[in-house]
């Protein structure tokens, strides 16, 4: 893997009860099985009985987060797309999306240079824009989508064509085998500086979204919005995507399957998603109860 430059950021030392929580999904709460695991869903609902705020942070479209979130019984904002929306959540008797609370959306010209920059680098652009997937219509990858956002899911015949007619999109993702996106990172954060936030959400994802968005700006929101202090705050994450929150976290906790330099920035490392890693980790930091 090559060397990947990092962001600096300031661990805060923890201090008090762990009040706010950040959870990122894929990888975190849900294996490639994407189920949610009774453990997983009992830990979580005893910290909120207990009056513990969770959020979810996470690179998905904030509905496609949504089932997640009411099976855990949350009512604090969905973060979505890296950090770039927010929502609130609607009761779960209420179908409707929640109440838009922030979008920093990217430009279009930005976007129209970056799926320049990935086909030449060997990599499959599409865009996210708001709560739809924008996907060409000849992609292989069209039903996978499909099954994945359900309805959401809009194909075009010509991507540069679509995006004419925009000003903006909330995200640009660039698919390839692995381990294609990963390689391209360094130089995509080089060409990019100033003008887009890269990121690897998975490592067949390289993601880009509006300067300044990024899963730690997400937490450093949320926490101001309860008026917490960084210090009695939890993240856990997996992936490079992940890194920010992680380490801006007073109790930051990579999961035992994150890359290594995810695991560097931690101040915990949780056991594998294979393990329940979370629910282990909330269990013994934020429920007290004694384990590993």
């Amino acid at each position: 893997m090559p060397s990947l430059p990092r962001r600096e950021t300031s661990c805060p030392d923890p201090d008090g009860p762990i009040r706010l929580l950040a959870l990122d999904i894929d990888g975190t709460l849900i294996g490639e099985d994407l189920v949610l695991r009774d453990r997983t869903i009992r830990a979580v609902g005893e910290a909120v009985r207990r009056g513990v705020f969770v959020s979810i942070v996470t690179g998905r479209m904030t509905s496609s987060a949504l089932g997640y979130a009411h099976r855990l019984g949350l009512t604090e904002p969905i973060i979505g797309y890296q950090g770039a929306i927010s929502r609130e959540i609607r009761p779960h008797d209420d179908p409707r999306l929640g109440r838009l609370l922030r979008h920093h959306p990217l430009d279009a010209r930005t976007a129209a240079d970056i799926v320049a920059w990935t086909r030449a680098a060997g990599l499959t652009p599409h865009f996210n824009h708001l709560e739809k997937v924008i996907l060409p219509d000849d992609d292989p990858r069209a039903d996978d989508y499909s099954r994945f956002v359900g309805g959401r899911l809009t194909l075009v015949p010509d991507l540069d064509r679509w995006l004419v007619t925009r000003r903006w999109v909330t995200k640009v993702i660039a698919v390839g085998p692995e381990p294609g996106p990963v390689d391209a990172f360094p130089a995509a954060r080089e060409a990019f500086q100033g003008r887009a936030e890269v990121t690897i959400s998975h490592p067949r994802f390289l993601e880009f979204v509006a300067p300044g968005v990024s899963k730690g700006e997400a937490l450093a929101w949320l926490a101001r919005r309860r008026r917490i202090p960084l210090e009695e705050t939890m993240a856990i994450g997996d992936q490079f995507n992940d890194l920010d929150m992680i380490a801006m976290a007073g109790h930051g906790v990579a999961m035992a399957n994150a890359p290594a330099e995810v695991r560097a920035v931690a101040r915990h490392i949780a056991p594998s998603i294979q393990e329940e890693g979370a629910a282990t980790i909330i269990e013994e930091l934020v429920l007290g109860r004694p384990g590993r």
